[in-house]
């Protein structure tokens, strides 16, 4: 049996990111080999992850790249199950990879993106198990969109923190402008561009309720009737980008700033973090337990 040394336990440590005393319990149980205990912590990373698959992960980070000539970029979203790990270098440099391949990959959608091999030989599922062997948290690689303009196309890009990032694609105008309109909608949330890309459902339902809060007010039905009428074109406003008043210049909409500078926006991406997904609540003491037994 080879002899285990502190040195042997740090060369182990450096190159799979794993605790100290996980190496050594790997290097005793392969007498010493180093390359049989970075197939065995391999192998138990993946039983790790695999165990993990099942707990929420609504916490993250978001990422976006783009091209050197601006006409390609890519948003993604990783999800961690706490704030505190989205902190640490692994997974900052994990995702940044991830917005790296991305970019040279240039997926359609997320089931393309997992398929995807990164540049060490590396698939996504693979690193994605070492990732959560060496944080201790279930990692979820979430969503990922590609945008590609041409001709007189311009990508703005904005991001709020780590939390939040949005992609404006117009058409006309140019990048300060793009940015500037994202980073409204990473303020705003707009629905939409414009009126005609909502839902009738949504509309019928707005509608829906504005009747019925109109006719608990006792007013006749012809009055209730111009109600609805501006109650609505107030709600489209509010939900739809170029209704909406521009955050930096209230006074004007972001419709009216579009067209002021020869620009029309044709799609918008927006990522939050964890929306849309249901997290459980857990208090503080609760969770430290947890992390502690693994």
């Amino acid at each position: 049996m080879a002899a285990i040394t502190a040195a042997s336990v740090k060369e182990l440590r450096e190159r799979t990111g794993a605790g100290m005393m996980d190496c050594k319990k790997a290097l005793t149980e392969t007498n010493g080999d180093m390359e049989a205990a970075i197939d065995l912590m391999r192998t138990s990373g993946a039983a790790k992850a695999a165990k993990k698959s099942g707990r929420i992960a609504a916490e993250g980070l978001v990422k976006v790249n783009i091209s050197d000539d601006g006409k390609t970029a890519t948003i993604l979203e990783v999800n961690s199950e706490t704030d505190y790990v989205t902190k640490g270098d692994d997974f900052i440099d994990f995702v940044d990879a991830l917005g790296v391949l991305a970019l040279k990959t240039t997926p359609a959608n997320i089931d393309e993106f997992l398929t995807q091999t990164l540049d060490n030989g590396d698939s996504l599922e693979k690193s994605r198990e070492d990732i959560v062997a060496k944080v201790g948290e279930n990692i979820a690689i979430r969503r990922v969109q590609t945008v590609t303009v041409s001709g007189n196309g311009v990508i703005g890009a904005y991001k709020h923190g780590e939390r939040i990032a949005v992609l404006a694609v117009l058409e006309g105008g140019d990048e300060a402008l793009a940015k500037d309109i994202a980073m409204h909608i990473a303020a705003t949330r707009p629905e939409c561009v414009t009126e005609d890309e909502l839902s009738a459902d949504l509309l019928e339902r707005e509608k829906a309720i504005f009747v019925e809060q109109a006719r608990e007010s006792g007013k006749p039905d012809n009055i209730i009737e111009k109600m609805i009428v501006g109650r609505m074109k107030k709600f489209v406003n509010e939900v739809t980008l170029y209704g909406q008043a521009f955050v930096k210049d209230p006074d004007t909409t972001v419709g009216a700033l579009a067209k002021s500078n020869g620009a029309e926006v044709k799609s918008f991406i927006r990522f939050e973090v964890g929306e849309g997904i249901e997290k459980k609540e857990e208090n503080f003491a609760e969770e430290v337990a947890a992390q502690m037994k693994g």
